[in-house]
């Protein structure tokens, strides 16, 4: 029996490969002086899914896979996290 699930699939730089957005936000919280506790941001985009499957696992290797043959990201400078949620 196939199940409805949401699949979030975060975008990020690797460690190491700069973030201008992140470092921008960063530089306005802290020179504002409201938050200058913050000593670090890292900015992610997030691409949501809805997916018919068997199981969590099956949504998460197909969504993967659909994100890898469509280079959805560049895994030279980008990393993704999925996170598989039932419905």
């Amino acid at each position: 029996m196939m199940s409805l699930y949401t699949v979030h699939v975060i975008i990020e730089n690797k460690p190491g490969i700069s973030d201008p957005e992140g470092e921008t936000i960063l530089k306005d919280l802290v020179l504002k002086g409201s938050y200058s506790s913050v000593k670090k941001i890292r900015s992610a985009k997030m691409l949501k899914f809805k997916i018919n499957e068997k199981n969590k696992a099956f949504a998460e290797k197909k969504i993967k896979k659909l994100c890898d043959d469509l280079r959805i990201y560049n895994s030279m400078v980008s990393k993704i996290t999925i996170e598989v949620f039932e419905d």
